[in-house]
């Protein structure tokens, strides 16, 4: 049986670490509130551009003329998983479960014999280095990131693009945790380059449902314009969702983790009393002895 200070040494650290969560649990409630609003806000405008270039695609006749961020390459033999994740840890499952929806993906498309690469933007990505030590194409740097703005977003779609032009790759997949709630965190992936066509785009095109799209002031001005920004809308979408449920999972974690240290101090306590309990029954026990002797 471990000793009375030895006790009392691991209460008092305990103690000091449900502090520590506590606090990280408060910090991290005050931050949720503007991310997730973020988040939220950041939606409607992100959703409904991706329906939009996806309708696009689904009219676009495939040539040499055809934009390649609309069309593509015309080959789907190499993929880029883009990875984004958080700076910081402590957040629960929330980095672990993006990299490993991002694995599973990869192995897929292996098993498929296709050539898969990828692009970190996040600290806690990295861990896929152990993994892929020969795939990865870049490791973004986020920590000088401070506040969450579009052009952290359009850094990493301007690179991307440069990449995809410079045939690097020819399909680009972007995964990140969508936020739901506090609560719930769902990993999601997404084709981003080239834009994927949707099932309803696909049934409107073979049924003539949707009309003909008339371009002012023309096609290419728009499509120059729209595709290199749609891709940056996606990525900065799964930025401010990130950040959200970063802070979503990391209040749940610290949550816990304090609840946790609080039974664990009711149980140190009790073997603390018990230890000290038969501590001064020995002595009690000694001095009646001694006192018998007599």
């Amino acid at each position: 049986m471990a000793s009375l200070k030895a006790l009392k040494v691991r209460i008092n650290s305990v103690k000091s670490t449900q502090k520590i969560t506590k606090a990280m649990k408060m910090v991290a409630a005050a931050k949720l509130r503007r991310a997730q609003e973020a988040a939220v806000a950041g939606r409607p405008y992100a959703e409904r551009l991706e329906a939009v270039m996806a309708s696009l695609a689904s009219k676009v006749s495939v040539s040499e003329s055809s934009p390649k961020l609309l069309a593509g390459t015309g080959r789907d033999q190499t993929h880029l998983i883009i990875v984004a994740t958080s700076e910081r840890g402590l957040a629960g499952a929330f980095n672990s479960n993006i990299v490993r929806a991002a694995r599973k993906k990869a192995v897929e498309l292996e098993a498929q014999g296709k050539t898969v690469k990828f692009y970190i933007a996040g600290k806690k990505g990295r861990v896929l280095k152990r993994f892929y030590p020969t795939q990865i194409a870049h490791d973004h740097e986020m920590s000088q990131i401070k506040k969450l703005a579009f052009s952290d977003a359009r850094e990493i779609a301007d690179d991307v693009a440069q990449r995809f032009f410079a045939g690097e790759f020819d399909i680009a997949h972007l995964f990140y945790a969508r936020f739901q709630s506090a609560l719930v965190q769902e990993p999601v992936g997404r084709q981003i380059i080239p834009v994927a066509i949707s099932a309803n785009a696909e049934t409107s095109q073979k049924t003539g449902a949707e009309a003909a799209v008339t371009y002012e002031p023309d096609e290419e001005s728009i499509l120059a314009d729209l595709l290199p920004r749609n891709i940056a809308i996606q990525i900065f979408r799964a930025l401010l969702e990130n950040a959200a449920s970063e802070q979503g999972s990391r209040m749940t974690a610290m949550d816990n983790a304090t609840r946790n240290a609080g039974d664990m101090i009711k149980r140190l306590s009790i073997q603390y009393n018990r230890a000290r309990q038969a501590a001064i029954t020995t002595e009690l026990v000694e001095i009646i002895s001694g006192a018998e002797a007599l």
